[in-house]
């Protein structure tokens, strides 16, 4: 099963050292217990590993025993193969991908409602006209549902360059200026 890891540099996670090539193994995998753990969804890793400028984020494949929790995407599995590194910007897409595959599955802690201003550097927003500001450099993910359903009608990621787009400027999905007025602070 392909999923997502995020690890402290060096690949690091809990004292373990995982090997870049080849399969990393372990005896049990049980979530929250044992195991080496992943994600499917990309953005629950921002939760466990939240602190995205001292960790790194890998494109994995979960291997032999798997065990899943029904608290997000969380998977525990006995072995593991690295397969790529991905950059935040690389995750962030990769979580709008999931979506957009899942629209119905439980949105990751990651993901607000509507809007949201970007904290750490970036901004996840999801709804039927999602709106984000941020500093600059930070990472604007807006998903546009479809009208009457969950399904994602529209993707847009903008970086706060301080050229096209502007630090503390609420932007839409097409990158247009919303009117300030009634947004969160």
């Amino acid at each position: 099963m392909l999923a997502f890891k995020g690890f402290q540099k060096g690949l690091i996670c809990r004292g373990y050292k995982f090997k870049r090539n080849g399969i990393n193994e372990t005896e049990e995998a049980n979530c929250r217990k044992n195991g080496f753990h992943c994600a499917e969804n990309p953005l629950d890793c921002l939760y466990h590993y939240s602190d995205w400028k001292n960790s790194v984020y890998y494109q994995v494949e979960a291997l032999g025993d798997l065990d899943e929790t029904d608290g997000d995407s969380q998977i525990s599995c006995t072995k593991m193969r690295i397969i790529k590194e991905v950059s935040l910007l690389e995750l962030l897409i990769e979580g709008a991908a999931f979506m957009v595959k899942y629209p119905d599955r439980k949105w990751s802690c990651e993901v607000f409602h509507e809007q949201a201003e970007a904290t750490d550097g970036y901004a996840v927003v999801r709804g039927k006209n999602p709106t984000a500001a941020g500093k600059k450099n930070a990472i604007l993910l807006l998903l546009k549902e479809e009208p009457d359903s969950s399904q994602i009608a529209e993707v847009t990621v903008l970086v706060i360059d301080g050229e096209r787009y502007f630090p503390d400027v609420w932007y839409n999905i097409y990158g247009f200026a919303e009117e300030s007025e009634g947004k969160a602070a």
